[in-house]
């Protein structure tokens, strides 16, 4: 299936879910927040929340700085 990951078309696995989305981008499990079609999904639903098709997630990685 397809979704769009940060703005990018990506290719995942029928039944997908976040944490996989995180994995294509190598991201990292801590210190990121994830939202799904706008909606802001908590870290320990992660592996639970299945992806659709079309879906679009955007992984957004904490900056510390001033």
């Amino acid at each position: 299936m397809q979704v769009w990951i940060n703005g990018e078309q990506r290719e995942l696995a029928d039944g997908a879910r976040v944490r996989d989305a995180l994995a294509v981008l190598g991201a990292p499990e801590h210190g990121v927040a994830v939202a799904v079609d706008g909606e802001v999904v908590p870290r320990a639903d992660w592996p639970s929340v299945e992806l659709a098709d079309g879906a679009r997630v955007e992984v957004l990685t904490a900056v510390q700085g001033g």
